[in-house]
């Protein structure tokens, strides 16, 4: 019982950022799932994917009018797709404890770029785009974050969110809502992956999700509020806090282990 209301606050904090963000949501479920609430990585990997990929697929639907980028979205998630199972088939080769250590490393360097700088490039509108540098880029964009979903159990919004906005020239807003589209497709890609292997508990899985929903709810009313560099500063604020942790944790555990 004392591990399901643990539970709910962490899956509020969770929904919160994938609400306010489009990204964020793994970064604090898969540690949380594992440090906070006990289970083993190979456990909290499939079980984030169900938390995230639901609590973004509810966080969309009130970001549907401020825009979300269709095209792009189904390009970089029909690339993730093959790349999420390759993804997850790499995880079983490795030490969970060094897969800890890479996400972390992953999260310094996601949130170290979406830190605002002035004068960063202009958003480039659908009608102004060159495809043929458009689509390669989205593609390519599509397979890391497909890669990473399946070996980390993220959903990859703290990657795809700086990618739609640096690479691919999507203003905030519509990065946002594209990111949700995008961590749904991903997220299923990436637990159908482990269906064959997939052993949860289902408790406290449904208790985190449902938290989640709420949060993501909660947050996306209140995103439209905050300007696009506050929604960055804090998205990159909480990336590299809880990357610090991670780090900490992880070469701990391969020191001691």
């Amino acid at each position: 019982m004392g591990v399901l209301l643990l539970a709910l606050p962490l899956g509020l904090l969770v929904g919160g950022l994938l609400g306010l963000v489009g990204a964020g949501g793994s970064i604090i479920a898969v540690p949380a799932l594992v440090y906070a609430l006990g289970l083993s990585p190979a456990e909290a990997i499939p079980s984030s994917l169900i938390v995230v990929g639901l609590a973004a697929l509810v966080g969309v639907l009130p970001r549907i009018r401020q825009g979300v980028d269709w095209s792009t979205a189904t390009i970089v998630a029909l690339a993730g797709i093959p790349a999420a199972w390759l993804g997850a088939a790499v995880n079983r080769m490795l030490d969970p404890n060094l897969l800890m250590l890479v996400f972390a490393a992953l999260m310094v360097i996601a949130g170290i770029r979406m830190i605002p700088k002035r004068g960063q490039a202009a958003v480039v509108s659908p009608e102004r785009r060159n495809l043929r540098t458009h689509v390669p880029r989205a593609l390519l964009v599509g397979a890391l974050v497909g890669f990473l979903t399946g070996l980390l159990g993220i959903g990859g919004g703290f990657i795809i969110v700086p990618a739609l906005t640096l690479v691919l020239g999507l203003g905030i807003g519509v990065a946002v809502g594209t990111s949700l589209v995008i961590i749904v497709i991903n997220s299923a890609a990436g637990l159908a992956a482990y269906a064959s292997t997939l052993a949860l508990d289902w408790p406290l899985v449904l208790t985190f999700a449902g938290a989640a929903i709420a949060g993501s709810l909660v947050a996306a009313r209140f995103a439209t509020r905050l300007s696009e560099r506050k929604v960055k500063a804090t998205f990159a604020g909480v990336v590299l806090v809880v990357a610090a942790g991670v780090s900490v944790a992880s070469v701990y555990a391969l020191v001691t282990g």
